[in-house]
């Protein structure tokens, strides 16, 4: 095959795009307008929901190896501690990754492109996408690079080159919602001041968070830049900060890594595809840092649409899939776009109901609350993305009993190993729980998909799974369709419904 996929930008995003490409064998190229890597660490959280499915390829343990999981978060009020939320295995029983994993951008992006070059792909690096064409079968794309203009032909395009996304500009969709007027900075620093976890600052004078990195003695800063320096014509710099974080945050810097200054949008794409091309992560929406969940978001987006592609390239499957992208991702994207600016206007506005939340719930409601089991677990599924679910797309299928097609399949431990271990094929396979029909068990064995089966136990009827459940599992780990009733025919017609026999 010829390359079949152009990934323009080499983010989280873009990075993750190549991941399931090669994982499939789809050729592919992979372009970014910047001269190498970033440098800054930027993004720090990565989710739960995205170690799973970087644990598909191999990628999670290195992650947790060179990351911090975050154990609590202390919370101060006018510099004085006034609670902490334990988080610790807030999720113990719900995935293999319980925890909020602190892992910052850059360490991030060199683990993915490491892993890349060990299958023998190079990120393109100061190359730009300058226009593409589309055809009826083909994407014409011009692109520059080392003072020349080349031109290459694609089955698709996937921009995944970030708010300014010169792709979604092309594709003539507007990016509707708005920007914040608060100006924020971040820091990065050294500094002897002990912080032994997350630490959430709150007072009159505004809020800050504090999150150590790996290097000992190495934080990073996050907070609002005082209204009087915002409103200058010349960008902030760290000394007009300084005051407020050596005397309300608590924090003496001896030396300025990076210091930045930026505001914070919400906005969704009206659309996310045009054709043959597509757009991911912050390139289709952008959103507040309320909960972490930018870059994790831009990364199940490109996990999402890669082993579609994948499929529809190898002729596994029809291109009318690829309209389910759109359908799975845009209601969860804009859903998150409503629920984190709720959350970020609450935390910044200057009227009463904020104080309240800042100044009473924040520092003792919120330690206390997060005691119960049921509100952890709660707080984990939502965080940690988990929780979302396709059951309105339409390559889902059925329900038994608590489960629905287009869950995230429940994660079940089993020894030394777990339900989970099929996945790391990235392809479709059959699990089943407890026995079935000869019928059934005929259809799985003649099908083209391996069927994997395990043992129904106490700890699968927990996890919410029927027994003698059968479900068909997508690549990415969310369930394509389910019977608990010996429903041969729901399986039959999934396939030759959505499957291109051989």
């Amino acid at each position: 095959m010829e390359n079949e996929v152009l990934v323009v930008g080499a983010g989280p995003t873009g990075l993750a795009m190549a991941v399931g490409l090669e994982q499939r064998g789809i050729p592919f190229r992979i372009i970014d307008k910047a001269d190498g890597p970033g440098e800054e660490s930027r993004a720090m959280v990565v989710h739960a929901r995205t170690l799973e499915l970087y644990d598909q390829f191999g990628l999670a343990g290195e992650m947790i190896d060179k990351g911090i999981i975050a154990d609590n978060v202390a919370i101060f009020n006018d510099g004085r501690k006034r609670g902490k939320i334990t988080f610790g295995n807030i999720g113990k029983g719900l995935s293999p990754f319980p925890f909020v994993l602190s892992l910052p951008q850059d360490v991030h992006e060199r683990i993915v492109i490491r892993y890349l070059q060990t299958k023998n792909t190079e990120v393109e690096w100061s190359r730009e996408l300058l226009y593409y064409e589309e055809t009826d079968s083909r994407v014409k794309a011009v692109i520059s690079g080392d003072d020349e203009t080349e031109t290459l032909e694609c089955s698709y395009l996937c921009g995944c080159d970030g708010p300014g996304s010169s792709v979604r500009k092309q594709m003539g969709y507007d990016f509707p919602g708005g920007t914040y007027e608060e100006v924020f900075f971040v820091a990065d620093v050294m500094s002897d001041s002990s912080v032994g976890g997350v630490q959430v600052h709150m007072s009159k004078e505004g809020f800050a968070l504090v999150l150590p990195l790996r290097t000992s003695g190495s934080l990073r800063i996050i907070g609002l830049v005082p209204e009087q320096i915002a409103q200058r014509k010349e960008d902030a710099r760290y000394g007009d900060v300084s005051d407020y974080v050596e005397n309300h945050v608590g924090i003496e810097a001896e030396t300025i890594n990076w210091f930045s200054t930026y505001k914070v949008h919400h906005r969704v794409s009206e659309h996310f595809r045009k054709g043959r091309v597509f757009i991911t992560g912050d390139a289709a929406h952008i959103h507040s840092p309320a909960g972490g969940q930018g870059m994790n978001t831009g990364i199940g987006d490109a996990m999402n649409l890669s082993w579609k592609l994948a499929e529809v390239i190898e002729g596994g499957m029809d291109a009318e899939i690829l309209d389910s992208y759109e359908e799975e991702r845009i209601p969860f994207a804009s859903l998150l776009v409503r629920t984190t600016d709720q959350v970020f206007k609450g935390m910044i506005a200057d009227n009463p109901a904020s104080d309240a939340v800042r100044n009473l719930f924040m520092p003792a409601m919120a330690p206390a609350l997060t005691r119960f089991n049921a509100v952890r677990r709660t707080m984990f599924r939502l965080v940690s993305q988990i929780h979302i679910d396709y059951e309105d797309s339409m390559l889902s299928r059925g329900s038994a009993g608590k489960l629905k097609s287009g869950d995230r399949l429940p994660w079940v431990k089993y020894g030394d190993s777990d339900n989970y271990a099929p996945l790391e094929g990235a392809e479709f396979h059959y699990q089943l729980y407890g026995q079935t029909s000869a019928e059934m068990r005929r259809f799985m064995q003649n099908s083209n998909f391996a069927l994997h089966e395990f043992n129904w136990t106490a700890a699968v009827k927990k996890a919410g799974i029927s027994k003698n459940t059968v479900m068909l599992i997508r690549p990415d780990g969310h369930i394509a369709a389910i019977a608990g009733d010996n429903n041969v025919e729901r399986f039959f017609e999934y396939e030759k419904t959505f499957m291109n026999a051989d």
